[in-house]
């Protein structure tokens, strides 16, 4: 048994297929040898220390692969054709609270919590006295990391609690995560803060970073977060809250301040965005994933080649004859209709055609846009919205104006969120705050069926690991999981 530290907050003994590759649950050196116990002590180390944070975030075991991956894979719009073993639990809906894809991402979020936490409470103590420019630096770092725990904290509260709101069901009052607000004492006592707390200390701590952004500017790198993404970031947690202004407006601002990206409406246009891990003009942030840094056998990438995940039958459906993304839609090697074996989509890397190399183009501008057209649907402006729509939407050629936008307009939100973001990792937290019943677990390729049909699965909420319930430190299970699977 090997024991981790919930980043300072409890004291865990995990079982061995929980371990995490040789890294300690709580890092304390976490990059270059800079102790988070007693190195934050200057600009320089604080920065050194934010770029290990930023290598957490980036692992496969959190923003790598896992949990971006979990919001497709559980959902209708991905496929699993049987041929390996990776993620067919929770494709499945037969997952355990010893899941290990669960038990890696409680680890390493907060893993990217408690660090960030760390680095906060280090530049604000030693701010006063430090030089002009050694403020600008740690003003930088405070930035970036009010946004990677904002980040994580968002990824833990939607995968290990209920969704917030759910078509103006409000849920705020239901347990969330254990919120990291600064670094807690090894072997103390805590608790769970709900899902209302969690969501404001997340809205907070990206308020901070938007701040302070705005009087030091950022770094002009994809790879780091900026004002754009932090703004990015707050746009979506207010459409899952259901502010509607708030998205709208936040999601505007991120679109403004990333200079407008122009959106590609031709195939190989739109198929050049992926040939690259630098390539997604569209893209606010994206992970530091390429030929060099890449998780390999345990990349996205693979998942959706070699691991055997691929686009449903149901989501091909959704897609007109000349859609410009169905450019991404390549089948693999050995490819049948009834065995799909998927090329890597999004993260098919054509430089090298080598989908592990790809990375994860996480806050990019056509979900900004598909934010607004939806936040201003609910607020009653249809016109509007259907503008903000129109500028994906054109992907498909048939639609050029917004007279082409017809019938139910949120319907066709519905659908072109699911058409634009997948592989993004959204698709799981649209159909639960929807609130509505939904198809999941697809089968028998090319035939659209699933295994479960009419599920309610806004009251899906996944276990929190068992090896922290049992550790006995105060983290409660979430007692009703069990009964909300299919």
């Amino acid at each position: 048994m090997k024991k981790f530290i919930l980043n300072a907050l409890t004291v865990l003994a995990l079982a061995g297929g929980m371990t995490s590759c040789g890294d300690d649950y709580l890092d304390t050196t976490i990059y270059n040898g800079i102790d988070l116990e007693s190195g934050l002590t200057n600009a320089s180390n604080i920065s050194v220390a934010l770029n290990g944070t930023y290598y957490q975030f980036n692992r496969e075991y959190f923003a790598g692969t896992y949990a971006v991956a979990i919001g497709d894979v559980v959902s209708d719009i991905s496929y699993w054709n049987g041929q390996t073993s990776h993620w067919n639990n929770l494709y499945e809906f037969t997952y355990q609270d010893t899941d290990t894809y669960l038990g890696y991402i409680w680890e390493y979020g907060y893993k990217v919590a408690d660090n960030a936490a760390r680095i906060i409470k280090a530049a604000n103590e030693i701010y006063a006295e430090a030089s002009a420019s050694e403020q600008a630096e740690l003003d930088q770092a405070l930035a970036e990391a009010y946004t990677l725990r904002a980040f994580a904290h968002f990824y833990l509260v939607n995968v290990f609690a209920h969704q917030v709101k759910a078509n103006g069901a409000d849920f705020s009052s239901k347990p969330g995560v254990v919120i990291v607000d600064e670094p807690i004492a090894a072997f103390a006592e805590v608790s769970r803060s709900t899902v209302g707390q969690t969501y404001s200390f997340i809205q907070s701590d990206l308020g901070q970073a938007i701040s302070l952004f705005k009087k030091v500017g950022d770094r002009g790198m994809k790879v780091y977060f900026g004002q754009a993404a932090a703004e990015g970031l707050l746009a979506r947690v207010n459409l899952y809250m259901e502010n509607w202004s708030e998205a709208a407006n936040y999601a505007q601002q991120a679109l403004t301040d990333a200079g407008t990206p122009a959106l590609a409406y031709t195939e190989n246009g739109y198929k050049s965005l992926y040939q690259n891990s630098t390539s997604n003009s569209e893209s606010i942030f994206h992970l530091a994933i390429n030929a060099t840094t890449n998780w390999s056998a345990n990349s996205a990438g693979t998942l959706w080649s070699t691991y055997n995940f691929s686009p449903s039958p149901y989501l091909k459906s959704l897609y007109a004859e000349g859609d410009v993304r169905l450019s991404l839609m390549e089948a693999g090697p050995n490819s049948t209709d009834a065995v799909p074996v998927f090329n890597g989509g999004k993260y098919h890397h054509f430089e090298s055609n080598n989908p592990a190399y790809q990375t994860n183009y996480m806050i990019n501008a056509p979900e900004m846009y598909l934010i607004i057209a939806e936040a201003q649907l609910k607020q009653g402006n249809e016109a509007a919205a259907k503008e903000a729509l129109l500028m994906v939407a054109k992907r498909n050629p048939a639609i050029q104006s917004v007279d082409d936008i017809t019938g139910d307009v949120m319907q066709f939100i519905k659908d072109e969120r699911a058409r634009e973001l997948f592989q993004e990792g959204h698709r799981l937290y649209d159909l639960r705050r929807w609130g509505q019943p939904v198809s999941v677990s697809a089968i028998k390729a090319p035939a659209i069926e699933f295994d479960y049909n009419n599920y309610n699965i806004s009251e899906m909420v996944f276990p929190i690991p068992v090896a922290e319930i049992n550790a006995g430190f105060g983290v409660e299970q979430n007692s009703e999981w069990p009964n909300v699977m299919p």
